[in-house]
C-alpha cells in the first residue's frame, strides 16, 4: 500500500485498526465456501459512521476498490475482493445499539451489531424486531443480513430481514452519507430504503440500520412432524404459511437431519434443554407444564429421529397462550390431513430457547466442508422444483459417489407467498482459516478432519453451477446474491438500466464492491 495513503488511514483509525498483515488480508479473502484469487492491500476497522465515510473517501480517491464485510458467514463471495488494488472494511467495531425508541417503536443499530447483541439489548423491554435474526446470529450482523436479505427467526410471519427495515444510513463512494426513510416511517415518497436492501453492498456501504419494533409475543408453542415424502410435506408447509400460523416452519430430508443429529454433543443437548425449560417456565408461568415438557424432551433424546424420513418443525407465537396452542392444533389438523405424523417437538423447542449458537454447523459432523445453494420459489412451484433438483442429483449420482459428496435439504417457508429450497453439500476436504476461527475450538478438537481435496471441490462447484442453472429455469429468486447467482439475467433491460444508473450515482468509478450483483 502507498505509504502516504496508509499514513492518512492511520490518522483516521489508529495504527491498530489498519492491518496490512498477510494472514489477516488472506482471511478477508475467503468466505465459508471459497477463497478469492485476490487479496486486499489492507483491512480497515472503522469505529463509527464518520470513520467509515472518511476511509471510503480516501480509498476511492486513491483508486482503490472497497469491499465491506459483516460477520463473514456467507458463501456467495459477497465481500470477497475481485481485485488486489483494494481494501476490505471490517465493520466489527461498528457494533453499537444506537437508539431504542420505545414510544415510537423502532431501534437503530450500527451495521456491525450482531443479531445476538441486538436481542440482548432488547431484553427487558418486551419488544423485538419482527424478523429477529439468522441461525448464525451469534456473528451475523444486521448490516450484512440486510445487505443479503437473510431469513429465519420470524420469517414465517414477517418475511426477510429487509421487511423489518424502516431506514438506512449508507456511505457512497465519495464519502457522502445517504439517509433513507424515517426512523418511525419508511414510506415518505419513493421507497429509497428498498434500493439498498439486498444489494450485497454493491450500491453503498451500510453504516446504520433502523428497524421497526413490535411487542414481543409472550407465548410460544412447538410441534414437529414426520412425513414419508416431500411431495406431501411441502404442500402442508405452504398451507400453514398461507394461513399465517407459524413464526418459523422448517423441514429436513433424512440426510440433513441425520447430519444435524450427529453433530452436537450430549452435554450441549442437556445445556440447551435446561435453557428451553427455563424459557418455557418464564413464558408459560406454569412450572408443572415446563417440567412435563422438559421430561418429554429428555426422554426423547436423540433416538426419536432415528426412523424419521422427512421432518418439519414449527413454532407458533402469540400474546396469549391459548391462541398459540390453538394455532398448533390447527397445524396438527393440516399435517394429519396431508399424511404426516406427530413426533416429539425437541428440535423447535431447543432452537427457540437457544437461537444464537456457535456456527458449528458450517462444517459436517466429521469435519466435512459444507456449502448450500438455495432457491426462493412460490408455493405453487415448490414440488416441481424439488422434483427437478432430486432428478439432477440422481443423474449425477456417479460423481457424488466418486467424491463422497453428500447432499441434504433445508426447506423453509418465508411469509405467506414463498418457500426456500436449500440443497446442502457435504464433502471431505481441508478446512479453511474461517472455519478454524468461527467453529468452537472444543468442537474442532473432536472431529477427524480431512486432507486437501481439490478434485472434490471442482466436482461440487460443477454441481452447484448445474443446480443454479436449473433453479433459473424455474424462475427462482435468490437471497444473498453476492457474486454467484445470476441476477442481471433475471431482470428486464429497463430494470437493469435503472439499477446501473443508481450504481453510477452512488459509485461512478465502480469501486464499491465491484462484482457484487454482477455490477
Amino acid at each position: 500500500m502507498d505509504k502516504a495513503l496508509q499514513k492518512q488511514l492511520v490518522a483516521v483509525l489508529g495504527a491498530e485498526h489498519v492491518s496490512t498483515e498477510e494472514s489477516e488480508r488472506a482471511y478477508f479473502s475467503q468466505d465459508v465456501y471459497s477463497r478469492s484469487e485476490f487479496t486486499s492491500l489492507a483491512v480497515l476497522r472503522p469505529a463509527n459512521i464518520d470513520d467509515l465515510a472518511a476511509v471510503v473517501k480516501l480509498a476511492t480517491q486513491n483508486g482503490l476498490a472497497v469491499f465491506p464485510r459483516g460477520g463473514g458467514l456467507s458463501y456467495t463471495g459477497g465481500y470477497l475482493p475481485s481485485t488486489n488494488k483494494s481494501v476490505s472494511i471490517d465493520t466489527s467495531r461498528m457494533n453499537r445499539v444506537v437508539e431504542i425508541n420505545v414510544k415510537d417503536m423502532y431501534v437503530t443499530v450500527e451495521a456491525g451489531c450482531s443479531w445476538a447483541d441486538l436481542h440482548k439489548a432488547l431484553q427487558g423491554t418486551n419488544l423485538r424486531t419482527p424478523f429477529w435474526g439468522t441461525l448464525s446470529g451469534l456473528y451475523a450482523t444486521v448490516g450484512g443480513s440486510v445487505s443479503q436479505n437473510s431469513i429465519f427467526f420470524g420469517s414465517g410471519l414477517y418475511g426477510i430481514s429487509a421487511d423489518s427495515v424502516t431506514g438506512l444510513k449508507v456511505v457512497a463512494a465519495n464519502g457522502d452519507i445517504i439517509e433513507t426513510g424515517s426512523g418511525f416511517f419508511r414510506h415518505f415518497g419513493p421507497d429509497m430504503t428498498g434500493l439498498f436492501t439486498g444489494d450485497c453492498g454493491a450500491l453503498g456501504i451500510k453504516a446504520e440500520i433502523t428497524l421497526r419494533l413490535i411487542r414481543a409475543p409472550k407465548h410460544k408453542a412447538h410441534a414437529s412432524f414426520s412425513f414419508e415424502r416431500y411431495e406431501d410435506m411441502l404442500p402442508a408447509m405452504s398451507k400453514i404459511a398461507r394461513q399465517g400460523l407459524a413464526s418459523e416452519c422448517f423441514g429436513f430430508d433424512p440426510f440433513l437431519q441425520a447430519q444435524r443429529m450427529k453433530r452436537e454433543s450430549l452435554a450441549k443437548d442437556v445445556k440447551a434443554l435446561a435453557g428451553a425449560l427455563k424459557a418455557e417456565m418464564k413464558a408459560s408461568g406454569s412450572v408443572l407444564g415446563a417440567l412435563k415438557t422438559g421430561a418429554k424432551l429428555a426422554a426423547a433424546g436423540r433416538g426419536f429421529m432415528k426412523d424419521v424420513p422427512y421432518s418439519v418443525h414449527i413454532t407458533s407465537e402469540n400474546h396469549h397462550a391459548a391462541a398459540a396452542k390453538s394455532d398448533i392444533e390447527t397445524i396438527k389438523t393440516i399435517i394429519k390431513n396431508a399424511g404426516g405424523t406427530e413426533i416429539e417437538n425437541a428440535i423447535p423447542t431447543l432452537v427457540a430457547a437457544n437461537p444464537f449458537n456457535p456456527p458449528n454447523s458450517m462444517i459436517g459432523p466429521s469435519g466435512e466442508r459444507w456449502a448450500p445453494v438455495h432457491a426462493v420459489i412460490p408455493h405453487s412451484g415448490a414440488v416441481a422444483l424439488m422434483d427437478a433438483i432430486t432428478a439432477l442429483f440422481d443423474e449425477h449420482k456417479d460423481i457424488c459417489d466418486q467424491y463422497d459428496i453428500g447432499i441434504g435439504y433445508l426447506l423453509t417457508s418465508v411469509g405467506a407467498s414463498a418457500m426456500v429450497l436449500e440443497p446442502v453439500f457435504f464433502w471431505p476436504d481441508a478446512l479453511m482459516d474461517i472455519h478454524h476461527r468461527k467453529v468452537e475450538a472444543g468442537h474442532l478438537r473432536k472431529i477427524n478432519g480431512f486432507a486437501d481435496n481439490p478434485d472434490a471441490r471442482v466436482a461440487v462447484d460443477g454441481l452447484r453451477t448445474k443446480l443454479k442453472n436449473l433453479m433459473a429455469s424455474h424462475q427462482a429468486a435468490h437471497l444473498q446474491i453476492g457474486k454467484v447467482y445470476n441476477y442481471q439475467q433475471s431482470i428486464n433491460p429497463s430494470t437493469l438500466a435503472l439499477l446501473k444508473a443508481v450504481k453510477t450515482q452512488m459509485d461512478p468509478k465502480g469501486l464499491i464492491n465491484p462484482g457484487a450483483l454482477g455490477l
